[in-house]
């Protein structure tokens, strides 16, 4: 039986550090009451039953600090938390189940004293679960701020940011732990396996996943490399060897994709989250409606009618969209024009200069794409947020969406068009080498080298600052928060998958044609692996764990573009010179050889995608046992009612 929260005294005196959050500087005290007052109070009154201390205690005056405060829990707290967002945690039967406090001590590794039974990114993820779910009840305003309005069901934290009283939220680094993991992840240069469950307990499943799936792709890629580099040598003009490379393509494609889903279930199910039920998943703290109640759960939460969503979707994003897609494909002319003139350039100097010339083009195109790339990311996000969707899962859902169809065009149209409009085989080789080696220079640059010069110059300067400060202050936590804070804020896997998804484009769509494109992407993907690790541990804030299965919408991304690539292969072996001279009268009946062909390989893709699992045996078994035993529970609980 679940235990009222009004029986339990959640309060301790000393706790551990989890959780920062830091308000404006001209912040109102009665602002900062408000709030402090908010997090405290018990659940019953509408708080989150916290702890919560300012940075810098006993009235002393620090710049910077008086605006930050710390935000723990005790351990008590922390435990009832776990139940309430459903975490699962290994029993001592070795089975996997959903937590609760009333069975705790079935529980491996529990005792009363034992404050390491939940990992430190638990802790924070739940904290911050309890702080996004800060809800106004009777409130009209935030104390000291007329202007920032509350109504029932609206997100404190939310309406805190939006009026720039809030700054940010971050869960603090673990310093020791933070440093043995750097040791045996991205310190030593060696060609090895990821620790992929330290990763997990660090920064939780999201991110283990990214890391677990870009080492598996990685290690997938490495048969199309290898085949690629003599495929390069010896075949370059020989089209006849398409099939076979297109073929082996198909077969690739699938397959490591459908043992993919395989390794997320083995992985998902060590960890806890193959079982975690995201049904009656939380409004997201960016949704705001009228008060109401949840006819599924029964909770008080905001409502928002699905139909003026759906208007905002249709009569605004969809348009603003297409306007988008047109702007792209209207750039990517220009970039033709720009090729025809280098192309006419060339053939009047015939230098070594004019020759530097013909690749001028691409590489301005390709730097173009990543600028438009950024800039209309950042309006999707605007857009999807103002659609006002209920659910984190349906807000990444079309914000995915719109980014990817707006990305597979831009990045992939002018190939589209010189392979099957211009019908120019050795243009595309030299457009599709220069997009993807481009694209990988400028994200490694941008997303790694220059952060982390950044980083650096920021923390010598919050080090000078601190040593200049009264040296009978405890300045540990102090330095610690201020060198966090103004690190940059990691942003989600969202660019990491996009990142591989177009490089997975490259290689799959056009390979054939450029066969080292695979080759490229390992290389990159090597040193991904390192650059990746140190953003993470000493580039950005460390960011709030959030418990995950799998890789969510881009396993459907990804199986989309090999649909896609086994039209674009067929296509590109019927455009093949022996191919047509085996039709030299009747380009419909190779037309239609080509369409049959191309049925025929997805038939094959769909055959391969059923014909393997996508759980183990092993961990069909566990979760069906694990069913049968929920079913012979409530049969018992209902015998004992009756």
């Amino acid at each position: 039986m679940k235990v009222s929260w009004s029986s339990y005294d959640t309060y301790e005196a000393n706790f551990r550090p989890l959780v920062v959050v830091e308000l404006a500087k001209d912040t109102k005290d009665e602002t900062k009451e408000w709030l402090t007052q908010k997090i405290v109070d018990k659940k019953k009154n509408g708080g989150a039953q916290l702890l919560v201390k300012p940075l810098i205690q006993d009235g002393k005056e620090i710049e910077g600090s008086k605006n930050i405060f710390i935000i723990g829990a005790s351990n008590l707290r922390l435990l009832l938390g776990a139940e309430t967002v459903g975490l699962v945690k290994e029993c001592n039967d070795n089975s996997m189940r959903t937590f609760t406090y009333t069975t705790r001590k079935t529980f491996r590794n529990f005792a009363e004293d034992n404050h390491d039974f939940l990992t430190m990114a638990e802790c924070q993820y739940i904290i911050k679960h309890e702080l996004e779910n800060l809800r106004a009840k009777d409130e009209t305003m935030i104390p000291g701020y007329p202007q920032a309005k509350l109504y029932p069901g609206k997100s404190i934290m939310r309406r805190l940011m939006t009026n720039g009283i809030l700054i940010q939220i971050f869960p603090l680094h673990d310093a020791e732990a933070l440093k043995k993991l750097g040791h045996i992840w991205y310190r030593q240069m060696k060609f090895r396996y990821q620790p992929l469950d330290e990763i997990r307990c660090y920064f939780g499943e999201t991110i283990a996943f990214y890391f677990a799936f870009l080492e598996y792709f990685t290690f997938a890629l490495i048969p199309m490399a290898v085949i690629g580099i003599p495929y390069y040598i010896f075949d370059w003009e020989d089209y006849d060897k398409y099939v076979l490379f297109a073929g082996f393509n198909l077969v690739w494609s699938t397959v490591i994709l459908e043992l993919w889903k395989r390794c997320c279930a083995v992985m998902a199910y060590r960890w806890g989250t193959l079982m975690m039920k995201r049904q009656f998943e939380e409004p997201r703290p960016g949704f705001h409606g009228v008060l109401g109640i949840n006819p599924v759960t029964g909770r008080e939460e905001p409502v928002y009618s699905s139909f003026k969503r759906q208007l905002r979707i249709y009569l605004v994003s969809l348009p603003f969209v297409c306007l988008c897609l047109y702007l792209s494909l209207y750039i990517m002319m220009v970039y033709f024009d720009m090729e025809i003139q280098a192309h006419l350039y060339h053939e009047e100097n015939q230098s070594d200069l004019s020759s530097l010339m013909l690749y001028v083009p691409s590489i301005i195109y390709a730097v173009v794409i990543e600028a438009l790339n950024r800039l209309y990311r950042y309006a999707a996000e605007f857009l999807t947020s103002w659609e006002n969707h209920r659910l984190e899962s349906s807000y990444q859902n079309h914000l995915v969406l719109k980014v990817l169809v707006f990305n597979f065009l831009n990045c992939f149209a002018s190939l589209f068009y010189i392979a099957f409009v211009l019908f120019d085989m050795k243009l595309l080789r030299q457009n599709l080498a220069t997009l993807l080696i481009t694209s990988q220079v400028l994200n490694q640059c941008v997303e790694a080298v220059l952060p982390y010069w950044l980083q650096k110059r920021r923390n010598q300067r919050v080090k000078k600052k601190v040593k200049e400060l009264e040296k009978d202050v405890d300045l540990s936590l102090f330095e610690q928060v201020n060198l966090e804070k103004g690190m940059d804020t990691y942003l989600g896997t969202f660019d990491d998958y996009l990142e591989l998804f177009l490089q997975f484009g490259y290689v799959s769509l056009f390979s054939c044609v450029y066969p080292l494109a695979a080759v490229f992407a390992v290389l990159n993907n090597i040193t991904e692996i390192y650059s990746d690790a140190l953003k993470m541990c000493r580039i950005f804030k460390r960011p709030f764990a959030e418990p995950t299965a799998n890789i969510g919408v881009w396993q459907v991304a990804f199986q989309t573009m090999t649909i896609i690539s086994v039209a674009t292969n067929c296509a590109l072996i019927g455009m093949s010179p022996q191919v047509n001279a085996l039709f030299p009268d009747s380009k419909i009946e190779l037309v239609l050889i080509v369409v049959l062909a191309e049925h025929l390989a997805l038939a094959l893709k769909f055959l391969m995608s059923y014909g393997i699992a996508d759980k183990p045996q092993d961990i069909r078994i566990k979760l069906a046992r694990l069913e049968f035993e929920s079913l012979e529970a409530l049969k018992q609980q209902m015998n004992n009612c009756s």
